[in-house]
């Protein structure tokens, strides 16, 4: 099973249509306050940071590009042709590699598995853009990337973020300016419950490791100046060992 066209063709548009620049888009807020926070929690998880890594879902690069001053080898994927665009031309030294992935199609995965070997993984709020049809197959090619070595840290707003975010919507103002975009290309988050999270990755055959919470920051601000942020979860997960 692959994503299903609309959403392909919304995140094209989305990123066809984006702004160049960091922070130029709702979620692209700065790395240290995204992966930066995460990878304190992920990293006493890694069995083997040698692997490459993967940033599934790595948009234009932010958080990539702060990941490949870290790991000897990282790989910023993602669906969207027009993101990688964006990604390349942001990091004209090559401190990455990217490369355009269908993350629920589990061929592609064993594909890019049988190039790369087992990887550690950066999943950053993917698991809640998919169509609910596509999330455990999402599970199983996360799987299939990370073998029987790699970590995966997956972070996903919570239900309670929606409630966030509709409040920012039906306010007085409207949607804040770089919501509106996301929210006109019909990439609406989806509600994926927090208990679900774990239960898909078992079903693929995964453990869940540890777990916590954690605000998504974004790049955008309230009409009094406050930093807008998203409740949020974490989890890593890999094979039991």
């Amino acid at each position: 099973m692959s994503v299903t066209s609309r959403y392909r063709n919304a995140w094209e548009s989305f990123w066809s249509e984006a702004p160049e620049g960091p922070g130029a888009v709702f979620w692209d807020a700065e790395p240290m306050l995204t992966a930066g926070r995460h990878l304190a929690h992920f990293e006493p998880h890694v069995v083997d940071p040698g692997l490459p890594m993967i940033d599934l879902g790595c948009g234009n690069g932010t958080q990539t590009r702060y990941l490949a001053e870290r790991f000897g080898h990282v790989v910023g994927a993602d669906l969207s042709a027009a993101a990688l665009d964006h990604a390349r031309r942001a990091d004209p030294g090559g401190q990455a590699a990217y490369r355009q992935l269908d993350a629920t199609d589990k061929a592609e995965a064993e594909t890019l598995h049988a190039e790369l070997g087992d990887a550690n993984l950066y999943v950053r709020g993917v698991l809640h853009q998919c169509e609910p049809d596509d999330r455990q197959p999402l599970a199983d090619a996360l799987a299939a990337l990370l073998g029987e070595h790699g970590r995966a840290f997956l972070v996903e707003p919570t239900q309670e973020s929606k409630a966030v975010l509709m409040d920012l919507v039906q306010g007085p103002e409207g949607p804040p300016a770089k919501l509106a975009p996301v929210l006109r290309h019909g990439l609406t988050p989806g509600s994926v419950p927090e208990e679900a999270v774990p239960e898909y990755l078992r079903a693929a055959g995964l453990s869940v490791l540890a777990s916590g919470e954690l605000p998504l920051i974004s790049t955008e601000y309230t009409a009094d100046g406050t930093r807008i942020e998203l409740p949020s979860t974490w989890v890593v997960a890999g094979r039991a060992r």
